[in-house]
């Protein structure tokens, strides 16, 4: 099973959850507070991967991997913590009851 496989259903399961938030509260706000979270998650995912893969702590095989390379990390590392700073707040928002008067006043 290649990397691909394994992150569709994480990449689904986030797609899914922002899709149903997108009538909440505060959505524009949540997704720009997840785009710069991603932002920095990403950035720390390429430096982090990339060193400890070039100490020889872990490798990929080829055949497993799309072969697009950030450095030396694939760029299936770099879903992970796309999903996370997206899917936590979604996630968060859907668990969270929606307050009478706040949909009263936002219609």
């Amino acid at each position: 099973m290649t990397y691909a496989l394994v992150l569709a259903p994480f990449l689904a399961a986030t797609a899914l959850a922002v899709a149903l938030t997108v009538r909440r509260a505060r959505f524009g706000h949540r997704m720009a507070a997840s785009g710069v979270a991603a932002g920095i998650l990403i950035l720390l995912t390429a430096v982090f991967d990339n060193v400890m893969i070039a100490v020889g702590l872990f490798t990929y095989p080829d055949g497993l991997i799309s072969g697009l390379r950030i450095g030396l990390a694939p760029v299936e590392d770099f879903a992970y913590p796309l999903c996370a700073a997206f899917l936590v707040p979604a996630v968060f928002t859907l668990l969270t009851p929606v307050r009478r008067d706040a949909a009263e006043a936002s219609r």
